[in-house]
């Protein structure tokens, strides 16, 4: 009995190898596994949202240093001009605020699992000895983000005081919910996704697209860079949030190069 084999085709990938389409199919599953997880967070979130928004609002309470403790509000006749109420003018605009909080929350609550399929998308083009780094990075990268995060909240009252400031004493603020929670929300995820900085560079790295030499001799371009980068993507402008966003990713950039030299070795 004779066997007979088939031919591989010349424009086959390798074994081990996929194809565009495979590719394709794995980047849709991945992304339908992080949509599923920031919708099931979304909805945690949204059950808590009054709560999230009366803490979100402690730091304009600290921006216009309103009497009393922070986290306290005034009742109905003692609204005054030093009162941190948020305020809304539409009918549809509270449940607007509430979607929103869903939204950026769930986000954040799915963040774990949104980098986890984010290696799993790119670790098979990895080397083994490189694959072994997966739960450092998904570490990293989640402690990273929620620090981000967290210096986002503690500087949050200085740039509101700095913005609210800026208009002179003939003007006084009144914020609308709506803009404010996003403002928020937005600033938080500036900050997060920039702290992922150091992770970015490791991957270049383990990657061969870059190297610790490159690096070094890139460190006056890479802090231009950078204070251009905090410049575009902090939504409030002003220049503590530049600062304290900027600092940490030029310190992040030479922990990547000396982080980089010790894998080497």
């Amino acid at each position: 009995m004779r066997l007979r084999l088939r031919r591989r085709p010349a424009d086959a990938p390798p074994p081990g190898e996929m194809t565009v389409m495979e590719h394709l199919g794995e980047l849709r599953r991945r992304i339908m596994i992080s949509l599923l997880a920031i919708v099931v967070g979304a909805i945690v979130v949204f059950a808590f949202a009054p709560d999230i928004i009366e803490w979100l609002s402690d730091p304009y309470c600290e921006a216009v240093d309103v009497p009393g403790d922070v986290g306290t509000r005034p009742g109905p006749d003692e609204v005054t001009q030093e009162s941190c109420e948020l305020v809304y003018f539409g009918a549809l605009d509270g449940f607007i605020v509430r979607i929103t909080v869903a939204s950026y929350g769930g986000f954040i609550l799915a963040f774990p699992v949104v980098i986890t399929q984010v290696w799993r998308f790119v670790s098979p083009g990895l080397q083994p000895k490189e694959r072994k780094y997966a739960i450092p990075f998904i570490l990293s990268a989640v402690v990273l983000f929620a620090l981000g995060v967290a210096v986002a909240l503690i500087t949050l009252p200085k740039a509101l005081e700095f913005l609210l400031s800026v208009g002179g004493s003939g003007t006084r603020p009144l914020l609308e919910a709506k803009q404010y929670i996003t403002f928020i929300m937005l600033m938080s995820a500036a900050f997060g996704v920039s702290f992922e900085f150091p992770i970015a560079i490791m991957l270049l790295l383990l990657a061969g697209m870059v190297t610790t030499q490159r690096l070094r001799k890139s460190r006056r371009m890479a802090f231009l860079l950078i204070i251009v980068f905090a410049a575009i993507i902090t939504p409030s402008q002003d220049p503590f949030s530049l600062f304290f966003m900027a600092l940490p990713m030029y310190i992040f950039y030479e922990a990547a190069i000396i982080l980089g030299r010790i894998l080497k070795k």
